[in-house]
């Protein structure tokens, strides 16, 4: 009995001893020392622009393929279209703003529509599949030393509050973007260019924040656009470098 006991002991102390080098690890990997890689899909587009809608079709899929990793998909309706035609609900003077600054970064002569542009690195026409899938893909290879928290509630005034910090190497020329999009809308177009035709979009976005991409927790808030609710809306987040236009992390929430 003896023996047994002491062969017994010593079976305990290994067993121990082998589950302590395989746990250390497992906590080392929890750490943030290194994050899986990102996409973020900006699609310049618009409502009164028959280019635009296959476009759509295109990050659609991108987003539904793409469902389980860090992808999302921001849509920009710009308003230059407007005049032609067909006025887009979800135009703004801001979003054809944002692609003029793109317009800078890349060094183009003139803005178009549909123009796609991945983690502000690359830019190309939004209807082709095969170019958004494989720089999707490169860009979910590279790992991120940042991270943003989101936390997103509508407070008593009906208000979307976002609160939100950032963790990780920050470079001094980085911003923070925040964006309220709105998940999926559908339109009956009457004049222009998309007259008699039925248009879907997913992940409008309907508002933007710039502001400096600070550790210390901050809290931001949005107007919910008329006609919805919380469950119809999300926040996505990321940091850009505002100098290079290089996108450098992503974050999502849902409203609470």
């Amino acid at each position: 009995m003896k023996r047994i006991f002491i062969t017994a002991g010593i079976c305990v102390l290994i067993l121990l001893f082998l589950f302590g080098f395989v746990l250390e690890p497992r906590d080392q990997q929890s750490l943030p020392t290194g994050q899986a890689g990102f996409a973020v899909i900006e699609l310049f587009t618009s409502e009164g622009c028959s280019s635009c809608p296959p476009a759509d079709d295109a990050v659609a899929e991108i987003q539904k393929e793409y469902a389980d990793k860090n992808v999302v998909v921001l849509g920009y309706h710009v308003d230059y279209w407007d005049r032609l035609g067909w006025k887009d609900p979800f135009s703004s003077v801001d979003f054809t703003s944002r692609q003029k600054y793109y317009a800078g970064i890349f060094n183009l002569n003139s803005i178009y529509t549909p123009e796609a542009i991945v983690n502000g690195k690359e830019e190309f026409v939004g209807s082709d599949k095969t170019k958004l899938t494989n720089t999707v893909e490169e860009q979910l290879k590279e790992n991120v030393s940042a991270t943003i928290k989101l936390k997103a509630n509508q407070n008593a005034s009906g208000k979307i509050e976002v609160t939100y910090s950032t963790e990780g190497s920050i470079p001094k020329q980085d911003q923070l973007i925040i964006s309220l999009v709105q998940k999926t809308a559908t339109n009956k177009i009457r004049r222009g260019e998309n007259e008699g035709r039925t248009l879907h979009h997913i992940n409008i976005v309907r508002e933007l924040s710039e502001m400096p991409a600070q550790a210390k927790e901050q809290t931001t808030a949005f107007n919910l656009p008329p006609g919805l609710k919380k469950e119809d809306v999300f926040i996505a987040s990321f940091m850009q470098n505002k100098k290079t236009g290089k996108i450098n992390c992503l974050a999502k929430s849902n409203i609470e």
